[in-house]
């Protein structure tokens, strides 16, 4: 049994996978244009990523099963679960240059010289032998290390600013959202709650107790939103437009090189975690939808993260952006991330799945204001979709507002209707 220290080091993998180079340019964007005036929204997109994290989790822990395996047992539905997996997984792979590209810019901005290939080839080698090499846990472990790496680097850096605290805390505590801010709210929302961690994480929790679980997994979480928030109140010492070379030179320039050195080495560990993350989640996924535990022996499992390391290896060497494909991963896993959410709010609240392991009142408010919350953000995101495809521009305002808004309030009712039937079936 592994003792505290080293279950929470295990659970910050799922911190490697949410903290990557989107969440650290949403987040030094907020900060950047919105100063603290966003921080609440990493509060409840920290705190709605440990309610659907741990209702995966536990319902793989009371049923013995994968969660793609409980979702077919639940709604006897192969085809739901391989829709899920398919779009998860898809999204594992496009984004995957991304992670790649994000930790070479940490690297960039103090070591110049190589071009973009050579690190690329670089880190995915690196990470095929990380993956290659090491079983799930000892993986999970070594991405522990590494977050909490970054971690320590993020926080250094914000905890050197001049900190207004009484902006700090209002911004923290009093949710303030206007129409320019409205999209990159929500952005912060969607960095934080991935479907493919909900897959990751229920993974993970083979062979742990609810209580262990939860004695490492939520601590890790909020962690992770700490390190966000940490993120976030660097981007407000940028003036100007957003830009990592911007907010590095800014630092660098404000607080000395070693702010810069710091920065350079959290954004390239973010990178270099969710590229390995990634790829082990799409993994996870993959398997979930076909046995009971992925087996990471295999050269089934590791066909599949091969594929996704190969992947973001293909695009980050071309430097060619896969426009359709994020466009389509983008879409589905719009639909996904509330899907997800509803599907995990009808099976915690199901009598004969989860006994005595039932939601709690307390636990159902706030998983329906999540599903709420995911539901209007996955409608955004297939709109913005659409709009990519026939050449418009997305706007979340007026008339698009209020069919989002819309949707999103019918899928809120029912939930609410099927849970109450949940609750008693």
């Amino acid at each position: 049994m592994k003792s505290k220290f080293w279950n929470f080091i295990f659970w910050l993998v799922i911190a490697a996978a949410f903290i990557g180079p989107g969440t650290v340019t949403t987040a030094a964007s907020a900060g950047a244009n919105h100063q603290y005036q966003l921080l609440w929204a990493l509060l409840f997109s920290t705190l709605a990523c440990v309610v659907l994290q741990e209702a995966a989790a536990r319902v793989s822990i009371v049923t013995g099963l994968s969660l793609g395996e409980a979702i077919k047992s639940r709604f006897e539905s192969s085809s739901l679960v391989w829709f899920i997996a398919i779009a998860v997984f898809l999204g594992c792979a496009a984004y995957e240059a991304g992670n790649i590209l994000g930790a070479i810019s940490g690297l960039a901005l103090i070591i110049t010289g190589p071009p973009t290939w050579i690190f690329t080839i670089v880190i995915v080698v690196v990470a095929a032998a990380v993956l290659y090499k090491g079983s799930i846990n000892k993986v999970a472990n070594f991405l522990g290390i590494v977050v909490a790496i970054m971690g320590l680097a993020f926080l250094y850096a914000a905890l050197n600013l001049k900190i207004d605290a009484s902006a700090f805390f209002q911004g923290l505590l009093i949710p303030q959202i206007s129409e320019e801010s409205a999209l990159l709210t929500l952005g912060l929302v969607g960095t934080t709650i991935v479907p493919y961690n909900i897959f990751l994480g229920s993974g993970l929790a083979k062979g742990q107790t609810i209580k262990q679980m939860r004695s490492g997994m939520i601590p890790s979480i909020i962690l992770g939103g700490i390190i966000s928030m940490a993120v976030l109140v660097v981007g407000t010492s940028l003036n100007g437009e957003f830009g990592f070379g911007n907010l590095y030179q800014n630092l660098v320039s404000n607080y000395g090189a070693l702010m810069g050195i710091v920065f350079a080495i959290g954004l390239f560990a973010a990178g270099f975690t969710s590229s390995i993350t990634a790829a082990l989640a799409g993994a996870i996924t993959i398997k979930s939808a076909t046995q009971t535990q992925p087996d990471e022996a295999t050269w089934k499992f590791k066909r599949i993260w091969m594929l996704v390391l190969l992947t973001g290896l293909v695009f980050g060497v071309s430097n060619i952006k896969p426009i359709p494909v994020i466009i389509l991963a983008q879409a589905a896993n719009g639909l996904i991330l509330p899907l997800l959410a509803f599907i995990l709010w009808m099976m915690v609240n199901r009598a004969t799945i989860m006994k005595d392991n039932q939601n709690s009142l307390w636990l159902n408010v706030f998983m329906a204001i999540t599903v709420f919350v995911t539901a209007m953000l996955g409608f955004i995101n297939v709109f913005k979709a659409g709009y990519a495809v026939f050449g418009g521009q997305f706007s979340f305002a007026g008339n698009t507002q209020l069919v989002i808004l819309s949707l999103a309030l019918i899928t809120l009712v029912f939930g609410l209707l099927k849970v109450q039937k949940e609750r008693i079936a």
